[in-house]
């Protein structure tokens, strides 16, 4: 008999003192099952014997192991003749007679206290000295994971449910780890889940999987999935890393890396699509105690927090594996990745179907709307796209929940899954660690509760009893607000939307919130503003990046360290905060458009960046001064200037999404239009080259009045209303004063707009409009089709009401 023998046949002799034993093998080696054996070895483990035996020659590299089947689950429960104590228990905790607390501790430790029958435990050994065996080793770590016969279902995911015991050593730790497994079948958080989705205490039984353990304390690990958690946005891969063991970042315990890969350019080995990578401050990180076996936590070395637990060239190997296992399975994928610290190869190490987004379907979108304002008391990630309120209940130590109040926001340090009880009581959830993929963001998800996570100290800083509101629904920053502010929630079939010949488009700002809309039926993005970008995610002048000695400013000085640390030349922070944040709004369209202006900050809003006093003129009339093109190709900002063509380049040429159209902005003149047009091509961006098509602006009088000439420089016009009504009504659009003078809809505003529109179609040149009127006013959006607008780019919020009006206009029009 070989030890492979070993991994897959009964064990004959032994297995005749247990009748259970008769039909099923005890051990079975990975590379033997498949997804078909969920009832034999449980979700976790038929998963990782599909990927072995389907997904390895792509590539794909797995751990070996074995699984302890469910038959020696229930071969150790019936010996010991557990199967009274689990049914008295679980009838006391429905009847009130004992707490979930008491039923769930007195069922585990009947389990632990369990004597395993002589062919568990012998087959377990058997199977262990083969795995050392073939590893080539007298004693191998191994990690232990539970694996129901009820988890990782498509429409239950059981994370987290039961337990996993990492560098186990030793057949007998071993022997001890399988029996904790099985006494954690019936955690308290298990038994409520199971409660909470119909399933038969009795008819779920445990395998488990002993795995080769991947030397990831020596390098780091993290999760996937095969979409957008929060949005369910299809086409990206989500990565989470961090130092050291995957434990972390499952249970929420750290502030994991964050990277976005979008999918449709992955099979282009000569792209980099990853369109977001944020560094997380991984300020522990468990790894193999040194003695005893087990693991510990410790903090993690400022130097290291600093640094990038992935490559580029490893994050997008993941995520073509990530997709390979989508591809094989047929549905988005919940997966976990290791990294070895001695060979410096990847693993996956575990596969499990996604659950909430998948099982939500793409019907109906559900909108919400904060109708208040309040101070903003933490900020962190959001987790549920929602809004909640409700008073504050701190709860530090797991120990406390039975104290919490239903209905309340619960706001602790971090949750792992023992605070699921309690969490589905909870109206939202905050706490001061843990990423978007975290098992707290995870669970959040499943049970529908709104939460913000990752805000450092809310904890210390909400107060208890406070009333709150947890804002989720504002892009990817969730927002904790003082008071209970109103709220209101819509939902749309967008199945029962009508179709449309002008092609209605949404106008994006924030790359956080861009994958938000993407069920809406737009046909692209009709303007996506730098200046936001720059503002809240870059912040720093791009003129004090490109000449830092110049930033005298202390406290400038010192935050422009701290932003571009990790940045050889300062400048590619600025290039490369600014790509990535293009890059997730042109994602999310694609292969729509993404029209991106180029920014159009006056040199007031400049000024107030980052280092950028130094370099902005004082005006009188910012409005109309020295903004939009005329800065291109001026001395004083022409370096600057190139930063941002590098930023769109590698948008376009490295990372792939060639969907973007550069727009100019506030182009006075056809001669200004050339020098700006010299200016781009100089830096790599000649209108047509690669495909490039170029956009103007059309909001000066001027642009109308030489329609034509500009015409022979552009492959398209914008109009917007808001500068345009300014100009043509002479009225300044931020005076409070003159608002009630301030109208789109003048006569002399849709006069200059329908002449445009007849000298663009004559030049046969496709103009669209990006300004607020069409989504503030009905009759202009009319107006505006009736006049043959090509496209109408709208706020998302307004798209739906607009499309009907669009739709009714046109039917109209005939």
């Amino acid at each position: 008999m070989t030890d492979h023998d070993l991994l897959v046949r009964p064990d004959h002799e032994a297995r005749s003192s247990t009748a259970s034993a008769d039909a099923e093998p005890l051990l079975l080696n990975f590379e033997d099952v498949g997804i078909g054996d969920i009832a034999r070895v449980g979700g976790k483990n038929a998963s990782l014997g599909e990927m072995i035996q389907r997904l390895r020659p792509a590539g794909v590299r797995v751990p070996g192991g074995f699984a302890v089947t469910a038959a020696a689950y229930r071969a150790t429960i019936a010996e010991a003749g557990l199967d009274a104590a689990i049914d008295a228990a679980m009838l006391a905790w429905r009847a009130g007679s004992l707490s979930l607390r008491e039923a769930g501790s007195t069922i585990r430790a009947s389990i632990e206290n369990a004597v395993l029958p002589d062919a568990v435990s012998n087959a377990i050994r058997r199977g262990y000295r083969a795995l050392c065996a073939q590893s080539g080793r007298k004693t191998l770590a191994v990690a232990v994971r539970s694996s129901a016969t009820a988890e990782d279902l498509p429409d239950a995911s059981f994370a987290g449910q039961q337990e996993t015991f990492l560098n186990v050593a030793g057949e007998d730790a071993l022997l001890a780890a399988c029996r904790r497994c099985y006494a954690s079948l019936f955690t308290d958080r298990a038994i409520v889940y199971r409660e909470a989705k119909g399933f038969d205490h009795r008819a779920v039984a445990l395998s488990i999987g002993v795995q080769q353990m991947v030397r990831s304390d020596l390098a780091g690990s993290g999760v996937m999935f095969t979409l957008d958690p929060e949005t369910g946005f299809p086409h990206v891969v989500t990565v989470s890393a961090a130092w050291g063991l995957g434990e972390m970042v499952v249970q929420g315990r750290v502030d994991p890396d964050q990277y976005l890969v979008f999918k449709p350019l992955l099979d282009d080995h000569a792209k980099q699509p990853i369109i977001a990578r944020t560094l997380g401050a991984k300020a522990c990180r468990m790894r193999y105690r040194k003695a005893g076996g087990g693991t510990e936590i410790v903090r993690t070395r400022s130097a290291v927090r600093d640094t990038f637990v992935l490559g580029d060239a490893e994050v997008l190997e993941l995520a073509r594996w990530a997709v390979a296992v989508e591809t094989h399975y047929g549905r988005p994928m919940d997966l976990e990745w290791a990294k070895d610290g001695v060979t410096g190869e990847l693993f996956l190490v575990q596969a499990r179907p996604e659950t909430v987004q998948s099982m939500r379907g793409g019907a109906k979108l559900r909108s919400w709307r904060l109708e208040g304002k309040g101070e903003v008391l933490a900020t962190g990630a959001a987790v549920g796209q929602a809004i909640a309120t409700g008073e504050v209940c701190r709860i530090r130590d797991a120990a406390d929940i039975e104290r919490f109040r239903d209905g309340a926001i619960l706001v602790t340090e971090m949750t792992d899954p023992d605070w699921v009880p309690v969490m589905r009581r909870a109206a939202g959830i905050v706490t001061d660690h843990g990423g978007p993929t975290s098992h707290a963001a995870i669970v959040s998800r499943e049970l529908g509760v709104p939460a913000v996570v990752g805000t450092g100290d809310a904890s210390r800083r909400l107060a208890e009893g406070a009333q709150v509101t947890l804002d989720c629904a504002s892009g990817g920053v969730g927002r904790v607000l003082e008071g209970a502010l109103p709220f209101a929630s819509e939902a749309v079939a967008l199945d029962a939307l009508p179709e449309t010949r002008t092609r209605l488009m949404i106008n994006l700002a924030d790359p956080d919130a861009a994958f938000q809309w993407w069920r809406l039926p737009a046909k692209g993005v009709g303007l996506a503003r730098m200046e936001f970008i720059i503002s809240n995610l870059v912040r720093i002048h791009p003129m004090a990046l490109v000449h830092p000695e110049a930033v005298t400013e202390p406290r400038d000085a010192r935050e422009i360290a701290r932003l571009t640390r990790g940045f050889a030349d300062p400048a590619d922070y600025f290039v490369s905060t600014l790509a990535l944040g293009i890059a997730r709004i042109a994602a999310a369209c694609w292969p729509h458009p993404a029209i991106v202006r180029l920014s159009d900050f006056k040199t007031n809003e400049y000024a107030s960046l980052l280092g950028g006093a130094g370099f902005e003129p004082g005006e009188e009339n910012p409005m109309l001064g020295f903004r939009g093109a005329s800065r291109y190709y001026h001395e004083r900002y022409r370096e600057g200037f190139a930063l941002e063509c590098r930023a769109l380049k590698r948008v376009r040429e490295v990372i792939g999404l060639d969907n973007v159209v550069v727009m100019v902005p506030f182009c006075r003149t056809p001669e200004e239009a050339d020098r700006v047009l010299e200016a781009m091509a100089a830096n790599g961006l000649a209108r047509g080259q690669a495909g490039l098509r170029l956009y103007m602006m059309c909001e000066i009088p001027s642009n109308v009045v030489r329609a034509e000439e500009f015409a022979r420089l552009f492959d398209g016009f914008s109009i917007g209303s808001n500068d345009l009504t300014q100009l043509v009504l002479g009225v300044d659009r931020d005076s409070a004063l003159l608002a009630p003078l301030f109208d789109e809809r003048d006569p002399a505003v849709t006069m200059l707009i329908a002449d445009l529109l007849g000298r663009a179609q004559a030049a046969h040149i496709p103009v669209g409009i990006c300004g607020q009127a069409p989504s503030n006013y009905p009759d202009f959006a009319r107006f505006l089709v009736e006049h043959g607008i090509d496209s109408i780019s709208l706020n998302p919020d307004s798209f739906v009401p607009t499309l009907k009006i669009v739709a009714d206009a046109e039917k109209a029009r005939g």
